[in-house]
């Protein structure tokens, strides 16, 4: 934060939670609105089988898959953002940790769903758990998944309960009513001194221990390709590439909502143009960082050109899938970097348009890592009926796709409604040890 004297106070009553208004009536409703469609449409999937989808015997991972890796890759930055700036003990980083967190909590919990939506009968979730094998790696991304989002929880947590305190004795329309919840979460939090010791230690503890996790979390995800020996799969560069397109897509998602709770909670005091300069120096390195691993992951094997690669790179470049690739390469990268390399750029609202753009294309890129690939199987595709040479999701597909990204802004909506998006402890402190 910014050198600015605010008094305790008045730090409180900005950063307490707000009623929602018209404006977001409307965007929870529609929300709501989408997860219910999504809903319809998974009943729908449930009473007909998986034949509602677009999925056949070649493309088996379809839109659903390409969401999983999406939402393992944006939940990847929000708990290494807390975690590395916490150990790092970087101070300018505080306004944006809740932010990161929720983001990464909301993301862990609907790729897990999508997962189970993939499978086609829930029940079959219970089966890997009953007879799953720890050789597979489907087994290990399970259990990753399950310890990420354990301790990425607890990191929301335990830096929330000073706060727990400061909400059970605000007063006002945005905390009332949700009184029981703050005590039954919080009541057990006094504030002595023993207990922010052994709070601080536990939140030490997770940041070292979620690094590893995080980073497990991802490559065990890119296993599951690169270990199936096909064409746009096969690679020893899988583990790095996606690590740093999930750096990129995170750090572009926290943008965003920096952004979108600046300006609907007024809280142009605390998450200032100094936030977004610096959150945009860091987006740029990533986005070249993960544009060299993008350069690596193509042009090796343009250079060998096998005949699997080379149909796979054709079909990429210049096919079928061509107008998505150029459009994920330029949007979620190439344009960003061009926008925030100058300071102008670096500004509230080019920061916003960017953070757009690097997710909006991180979710295409994603799609064509999964759907290409599965459209080149090393035996040719004799005597199959013509639909199954390309894939272009069903409706159903869609409204389960879109109603699990609503659902996860749906989480981030509720908690921000709930909770301060911005520690208002840590806020108070900071600032105190600033005017010492």
């Amino acid at each position: 934060m910014e050198k600015l004297k605010i008094s305790p106070e008045n730090i409180t009553k900005d950063l307490l939670p707000q009623a929602f208004g018209k404006r977001g009536m409307i965007w929870t409703a529609s929300l709501l609105v989408l997860c219910g469609i999504g809903l319809f449409a998974y009943i729908r999937q449930l009473t007909y089988g998986l034949e509602v989808t677009a999925m056949r015997d070649y493309v088996s991972w379809g839109i659903y898959i390409s969401n999983f890796v999406f939402f393992v890759a944006i939940s990847l930055v929000g708990s290494l953002i807390t975690a590395v700036f916490r150990l790092a003990d970087v101070h300018w980083s505080t306004p944006l940790t809740r932010i990161a967190e929720i983001i990464a909590v909301s993301a862990i919990v609907f790729a897990s769903i999508i997962i189970i939506v993939d499978m086609g009968r829930p029940e079959r979730f219970w089966y890997l758990m009953v007879y799953g094998r720890v050789q597979s790696p489907i087994m290990w991304d399970v259990i990753v998944i399950a310890t990420y989002f354990v301790i990425s929880l607890l990191l929301l947590y335990l830096p929330l309960l000073p706060d727990l305190k400061i909400l059970l004795k605000a007063k006002g329309e945005g905390v009332n009513k949700f009184q029981k919840m703050y005590r039954f979460m919080g009541s057990f939090w006094k504030g002595l001194a023993l207990q922010e010791k052994i709070n601080n230690k536990a939140v030490t503890i997770l940041c070292i221990t979620i690094i590893p996790v995080a980073f497990s979390i991802h490559t065990v995800t890119s296993w599951l390709f690169a270990t199936t020996y096909r064409p746009g799969w096969d690679s020893t560069n899988f583990g790095a590439y996606f690590i740093s397109g999930a750096f990129l897509v995170g750090a572009g998602g926290v943008v965003v909502a920096m952004y979108v709770f600046r300006k609907a909670y007024k809280l142009e005091k605390y998450i200032t143009e100094m936030h977004f300069d610096k959150m945009g120096k860091i987006v740029v390195l990533l986005a070249l960082l993960y544009l060299y691993f993008n350069i690596n992951e193509y042009l090796v094997p343009a250079f060998k050109m096998k005949k699997p690669e080379e149909a796979h790179l054709n079909q990429l470049f210049a096919g079928e899938f061509a107008p998505l690739f150029w459009f994920a390469i330029c949007v979620g990268m190439l344009i960003p970097i061009a926008i925030m390399l100058f300071k102008k750029g670096r500004k509230p609202i080019p920061m916003f348009i960017a953070g757009v753009m690097v997710v909006v294309g991180a979710w295409f890129k994603r799609y064509l890592i999964v759907t290409p690939t599965l459209l080149h199987p090393f035996l040719p595709m004799y005597n199959v009926p013509q639909s199954y040479h390309h894939y272009f999701p069903s409706w159903e597909e869609w409204a389960i796709a879109i109603g699990s990204l609503a659902g996860a802004l749906l989480v981030i909506t509720f908690f921000a409604r709930v909770f301060p998006i911005i520690p208002i402890h840590e806020t108070i402190t900071e600032q105190h040890e600033n005017a010492e």
